[in-house]
């Protein structure tokens, strides 16, 4: 058996429970970790919302889908993207479904080795933001030398935009609330508070322009300031205003395309490996128990500290 979270209800966190399910052993390309920690992430809520239906038949909805942990047991040709895996192995758990567990059987593929200089916490909430981040400038091709406009910058995708986006060797102007400006500093981005007047002051910053501008909220602002600052639309890409994506021409990345799935899939172990190298950091904002994960998604909703949230098992 193990414990696990689940929606039995579309809704609002509150219609989160820990239920116990039985567990099989691990089939043929099958992997059982015990899972340390769990990332939390913005999709785990929006799935039992109702914003992309509320058909019953898939009741209760199990959530979650990045975790890290230690094997317990394989399968038969248990062979992962690095190679074979074996109990004992300490591991990441990537693109998993039904993440939020104790214990957790997934499919080999979905298993990378954890490098013993990324803890636990780091490690589950690794590669969601890591990969979300990392498909926005691919599709972009932000370079060296270019000035790229980064909405939401101190968010838990934002803040690695803005330190890969520095490794390529761009300028970053990163949008965020005055509380979160000398973190961006940090990062080596120039921070701008949101809010009426966000144009004429990315302007005063980047009289020369900006070359591509990158959405992780979703804002009519965020979108209208990309619009108005960026004319060429390939260059603009959001992660969350996909209906205005669709309707005036710029790209979307997630939100189910195939392209993005690939792209962020042939990244794992790169990303995972620069991770380690210390060439990014992913700040981690709270740790909750795992039956307090309808209270992280409370907060995750609401206005939070920077960074990831994850729950510990």
């Amino acid at each position: 058996m193990t414990r696990v979270a689940v929606a039995t209800a579309f809704g609002g966190p509150e219609v989160v429970r820990i239920v116990d399910e039985a567990l099989a052993q691990p089939a043929a390309g099958q992997v059982l970790v015990e899972v340390k920690a769990i990332g939390v992430n913005p999709i785990d809520y929006k799935l039992y919302s109702g914003a992309f239906g509320s058909d019953s038949s898939t009741l209760p909805l199990h959530l979650g889908s990045e975790a890290s942990g230690v094997v317990l047991a394989v399968g038969n040709s248990a062979t992962g993207p690095a190679g074979p895996i074996a109990a004992g192995d300490e591991v990441i758990v990537t693109g998993a479904k039904g993440a939020y567990a104790e214990k957790l059987l997934v499919p080999a593929d979905a298993v990378l080795p954890k490098p013993a200089e990324l803890d636990w916490e780091t490690a589950a909430g690794l590669l969601v933001v890591a990969g979300t981040s990392y498909d926005t400038l691919e599709v972009t091709h932000v370079g060296e030398g270019e000035t790229v406009l980064v909405h939401g910058a101190a968010g838990g995708v934002g803040s690695i935009v803005v330190q890969q986006a520095k490794a390529r060797g761009a300028r970053v102007i990163g949008t965020a609330r005055a509380v979160n400006h000398d973190a961006l500093r940090a990062y080596g981005a120039e921070p701008v508070e949101y809010g009426d007047g966000l144009l004429e002051r990315v302007k005063a910053l980047a009289p020369g322009g900006i070359d591509a501008a990158i959405d992780t909220v979703g804002t009519d602002e965020a979108v209208d300031v990309s619009l108005a600052l960026v004319s060429d639309t390939s260059r603009i890409v959001t992660i969350a205003a996909f209906g205005r994506a669709a309707d005036e021409g710029f790209q979307s990345v997630g939100g189910g395309n195939p392209q993005s799935a690939e792209r962020r899939k042939n990244a794992r172990l790169a990303l995972v490996a620069s991770a380690a190298a210390g060439d990014f950091s992913v700040p981690i904002a709270k740790t909750f128990p795992l039956a307090d994960a309808g209270t992280a998604h409370a907060e995750l909703k609401a206005e939070h500290p920077r960074g990831k949230f994850v729950l510990i098992p």
